[in-house]
This record gives C-alpha cells, structure tokens and sequence, in this order.
C-alpha cells in the first residue's frame, strides 16, 4: 500500500495505530473514469476509503433513470456503503469512478470492530454521516426550491471544485443523466448560461466564467 498517501490523506481523521492497521489489512484498488466501484443491489463485503479521485453517488429510479446525490472527495468514504453494511443489507446506491481513482478497501468486520474499539475512526465515521446529511438536504432542497437553470450552474460550479479547473470536460448528455432530465434541455440551458456570461462552451468542454 502507498503509506504515505494513506497518511497524507487520513493522517488528521485516524490515529497512528488505526491508520498502521489499515496499512495491514486494506486492499488497494485502481478504477478508471467511468468504472462502477458499487452497483445497486450489489452485497458489500467492503467499505472505501478514497485516497485519490472523486467518485459520484447516484440513485436510480424504477425506469433506470439515475439521480446524482452527492460527490466524494479525497479522504473521504462512503457513508451509504457504511449504513448498507452496518444492515447487512444489498447496496442502495451506484458509486461511479467520476475520474481515475484509488480507494483503500477495508473489509467490513474491521469496520464494525474499529466502530466499538478506536474513537478515532468513530469520529470520523460520524462526521461522515452528518457531511452526507446535510449533502442530502441540501440535494433535496435543490430538487424541491431550485429551478433547473440554478441547478445547473449549482452542478457547474461543483465540477470546477472537484477537478480544480474552471474549464470541465463533459458531454451534455452526462449532465443530464446527472441532473436527472433530457440532453435538450441541458443544452438550451447551458446556451442561456452561455448568453448570460457565466460560462463558455466549446466541444465536449465548458469554462464556468
């Protein structure tokens, strides 16, 4: 395992003897832009740890339509996988690799036993919950109070702080699995974006200005 990124990433959540276990016991896994790291109905033997990348959380509705929920980041898990695992039950959610990434898999008898016995990752196992919460409010609030032009440039905004660029490369048709709508309507609305100087397309890539 790369120690020292493991260390860069988790060093200030857990302590030096938890992050030494993990160094034992994690399995390193590689997955390009696009993989399915976790799919729906799938049974979690795993918990990740996200030391390089970023990863989407995604929903999916009853016709197959996906619903992004949130993103994960560097040093961050997955707190959906943690409430599938700590219920013994089938994952809700699709995890998808937004660009190449590395994850640490932890399996899950040390995710229950490090629960009860290292304050260190409790804490950070439930600061995760209450990030993902407020992620999920604010998801909600979005749907329910923001019309999609808002949400639109919402979502624009939040890939230019993932990737750390103002200029994303992105097709319109993934916007709009994303957003949960049609291509046409993305693309009228990233030209009223465009019309408004808030942004500037080209091919397969938009500046947010």
């Amino acid at each position: 395992m790369e120690k020292q990124l493991l260390h860069q990433k988790f060093s200030s959540a857990f302590d030096e003897n938890l992050i030494k276990e993990i160094e034992k016991i994690g399995i390193v896994r590689t997955y390009q832009k696009d993989d399915i790291i976790i799919d729906i109905n799938q049974t979690l033997k795993y918990i990740p740890l996200l030391l390089t990348g970023n990863i989407k959380i995604l929903r999916e509705d009853a016709d197959g339509n996906e619903l992004l929920i949130y993103f994960l980041e560097a040093g961050e898990t997955c707190t959906m996988s943690l409430t599938c695992c700590l219920g013994t039950s089938k994952s809700k959610i699709r995890a998808v690799a937004e660009m190449d990434s590395e994850l640490v898999m932890i399996p899950v008898e040390y995710m229950q036993k490090w629960f009860q016995t290292n304050a260190s990752w409790r804490n950070f196992i439930l600061e995760s919950y209450q990030i993902r919460f407020d992620e999920m409010l604010e998801a909600i609030d979005s749907l329910a109070f923001m019309k999609m032009d808002e949400r639109l440039h919402k979502y624009l905004l939040n890939k230019t702080e993932l990737h750390e660029s103002k200029t994303i490369n992105v097709k319109h048709q993934d916007i709009a699995e994303d957003l949960h709508t049609s291509r046409v309507v993305i693309s009228r609305l990233l030209k009223q974006l465009e019309n408004e100087n808030k942004i500037k397309l080209s091919r397969n890539k938009i500046e947010v200005l």
